[in-house]
């Protein structure tokens, strides 16, 4: 693939090379290659700028005002945000779009929505598929990813990749604080925006709750497109904010939940295999019989439904309901584990902030009749006030606590773990992760639930810069089993 530079920018230049390739990482960088030098929080790209060079980079991107002493003579661009033009240029570069694509942003759900609407749609005879924390998933395509929102050049190319092998024509991804903040989606003709929900989480990174909510925001000031649609949760503070936001350009706005106006929640409870509502949508009564534990996982299915429903207006509503039945919960998102030697129930999953370790623990209590036990941990070099507030609510929502380590990180391992005990003193205190989701198995009782949190699809720990392999849900399996051997 070879593009002039003006194809990419839509400016003239007096250097305008052809470029056959675009990356952010001086290492990577090939003979006729264009080099974004970003600004970061620990690397400056402009400090490698000659190495690109070096590597054969004809064009160069970057802030302005970075004094440069260029060994070679190539184009450059200087623009006040280099993230954005970058994207943008990513997005020029590669040139495919699919006929839909749909962004969903929120604090929890993202993971769960993508994945149900990918489901849907396939459902539906309408090949889709699904990017973000899990990797990229289509008919017959996998390709495992590790960021909510990758890097602008990874995306354009993930999209590229599974139009071409896949045949898809609608593309569902998460849309991260982060990603919106780092302009990664910038240059997506994003036609369906969902948001699910909002609360403390990755003040590391923004500091403040104000910004963070700013930084979803974009998706709906900016990125959605001149006939986009939003998909709104009516049930949260922030929708008349977001709703206005929406409305003030002109753009139709679909409402979910108990007072939403496009998909209302008229009934909803838990069972035993999962939760049951009626959900009235045109003015007709649906019936929902979904095989997913946890209440909350009806409105990530009906926010899934929304977006649906925005993007196919003329789709069989019946058809749609009845497909949603089928559904098939994220790997580590409330996912449920058989074979305890005592019936009792075990979950994995991901909950790693305080309000969705508040959801799981409540969503658990509602499939319980006897002790709600769980093992949960945070992460090191994140936000620091989470820890207090984790173990506050492990305290209050939990019978038995089982703090252990999650990903500490460069962090002493013992100094997050006590943050927590500080506020759940009676909690047993075992770093050993494994060990730990071992003593919690062996005193769960007939009637008991075990929630282990905080790590659910992933597969290694990270200590120190060493990740080591471990997936909660590998260890549950294998001490269930254990224990069925000594029973």
């Amino acid at each position: 693939m070879i593009k002039k530079l003006s194809d990419l920018t839509g400016l003239e230049h007096h250097k305008n090379p052809e470029i056959n390739g675009i990356t952010c990482d001086s290492r990577k960088v090939e003979p006729g290659f264009l080099f974004a030098a970003l600004p970061g929080t620990e690397v400056n790209g402009a400090d490698y700028i000659n190495h690109a060079v070096e590597r054969g980079a004809s064009a160069v991107l970057c802030k302005k005002g970075v004094n440069l002493s260029l060994e070679k003579d190539v184009a450059l661009i200087q623009v006040d945000r280099p993230r954005k033009a970058y994207a943008k240029m990513a997005a020029q570069f590669f040139g495919a779009y699919p006929e839909r694509i749909y962004a969903v942003t929120g604090t929890s759900g993202k993971s769960s929505v993508v994945w149900f609407v990918r489901q849907l749609l396939q459902a539906l005879d309408i090949k889709a598929a699904s990017i973000g924390t899990m990797g990229a998933f289509g008919p017959g395509f996998f390709e495992k990813g590790s960021l909510t929102s990758p890097d602008p050049v990874k995306l354009h190319r993930t999209i590229q990749k599974v139009m071409d092998e896949a045949g898809v024509t609608d593309v569902a991804l998460e849309a991260s604080s982060h990603g919106l903040d780092q302009y990664r989606l910038d240059g997506l003709k994003v036609d369906i925006a969902a948001f699910t929900n909002f609360s403390h989480e990755h003040l590391d990174y923004h500091e403040t709750l104000e910004a963070y909510l700013d930084a979803k925001k974009r998706l709906f000031d900016e990125l959605i497109s001149r006939r986009g649609v939003a998909v709104l949760n009516a049930d949260v503070p922030e929708y008349e904010e977001l709703h206005n936001i929406v409305a003030g350009k002109g753009k139709r706005v679909l409402s979910y939940g108990h007072h939403g106006s496009d998909l209302t929640i008229l009934t909803e409870e838990a069972t035993k295999d999962g939760c049951s509502l009626v959900v009235q949508c045109d003015g007709e009564g649906y019936d929902l019989n979904l095989k997913l534990f946890g209440l909350f996982q009806s409105m990530n299915v009906l926010c899934a439904i929304g977006m649906i429903v925005a993007a196919h207006p003329d789709i069989e509503k019946a058809r749609l309901f009845d497909a949603a039945s089928t559904l098939k919960a994220v790997p580590g998102r409330m996912e449920a584990f058989s074979g305890h030697p005592k019936g009792a129930k075990v979950f994995v999953d991901y909950a790693h902030k305080p309000n969705a370790l508040e959801t799981v623990l409540k969503e658990v209590r509602n499939h319980t009749k006897g002790n709600v036990h769980v093992v949960f941990g945070c992460g090191g070099d994140r936000d620091k006030m989470k820890r207090g507030q984790m173990g506050k609510l492990a305290s209050q929502l939990a019978d038995y606590v089982v703090i252990t380590d999650d990903n500490p990180r460069s962090e002493n391992p013992a100094d997050i773990r006590s943050a927590i005990h500080a506020q759940v003193p009676d909690a047993e205190n075992i770093g050993n992760r494994r060990e730990a989701i071992r003593f919690a198995l062996s005193r769960l009782a007939p009637e008991d639930s075990l929630i282990i949190a905080g790590k659910g699809h992933e597969t290694g720990q990270l200590v120190g810069a060493t990740l080591h392999p471990f997936d909660d849900r590998d260890v549950a399996r294998e001490e269930i089993k254990a224990l069925e051997q000594t029973a």
